[in-house]
């Protein structure tokens, strides 16, 4: 610490501009393709119920909720929940976002690997969300054992953040698939229902990097204070 300024903050500035710049991409192309209508209108939730039933999945119910880009499948319940604007919804986002939720649940049903550990890793991330911090502050101010178990703990979420990528990866490969072979959205819309997914990613791409980040921060500050 030099003047009340960290150095290693610094490491940090690479992650902060892409979340930053991923939030943005993100919500500029949902809004964008929420504007333009899908040739063959169908809604969000026709798209899921299809590709649900297409691939034998029976016992996923659909849901709508509020919120703006709140979609997300829930495998303790089997529940798929989309927001009003992809359950009701006939643009190309509201059809690949769906598609994309869908992907997850196809994953759950097929016992996808990296599904099944970061659920497992769920409890794990949320203690370390939760209480590393806590360990961190106080291993500078009572005992570096604090900020070892602190980083242990961080690293719990750092490893949920980097599975959460595979997961979410597979899950748009799906979705654009099952959109193509169900002729759910003509050709030539493929490549916009890409650029949805792909915005959609990138948030979890910069939330691994920052997490990293954060990461190799607290070991270089650990190495400090020895």
């Amino acid at each position: 610490m030099y003047y009340g300024f960290d150095p290693t903050f610094i490491l940090m500035i690479p992650a902060i501009i892409l979340t930053l710049y991923a939030q943005m991409k993100v919500k500029t192309t949902f809004e964008k393709y929420l504007r333009v209508q899908s040739k063959k209108g169908y809604t969000g939730a026709q798209v899921a119920d299809y590709m649900l039933h297409s691939n034998g999945i029976e016992d996923v119910r659909i849901e709508m909720v509020q919120g703006h880009l709140s979609d997300h499948y829930d495998p303790r319940s089997k529940v798929l929940r989309l927001s009003r604007d992809v359950y009701a919804g006939t643009s190309i986002a509201s059809v690949s976002v769906a598609a994309h939720e869908v992907g997850h649940a196809i994953q759950h049903a097929h016992g996808y690997a990296p599904l099944r550990i970061r659920s497992m890793l769920v409890p794990v991330a949320n203690l370390g969300s939760s209480l590393a911090w806590i360990f961190i502050m106080a291993g500078f101010i009572i005992s570096p054992a604090f900020l070892d178990m602190g980083i242990l703990l961080f690293l719990g979420a750092v490893l949920f953040q980097i599975v959460t990528l595979p997961v979410e990866f597979n899950a748009s490969s799906r979705a654009l698939a099952g959109l193509e072979s169900g002729n759910i959205v003509y050709q030539d819309e493929i490549r916009y229902s890409k650029r949805v997914l792909n915005a959609a990613a990138l948030t979890y791409v910069a939330a691994a990097a920052a997490a990293v980040m954060q990461l190799i921060r607290l070991l270089v500050l650990r190495n400090q204070r020895d």
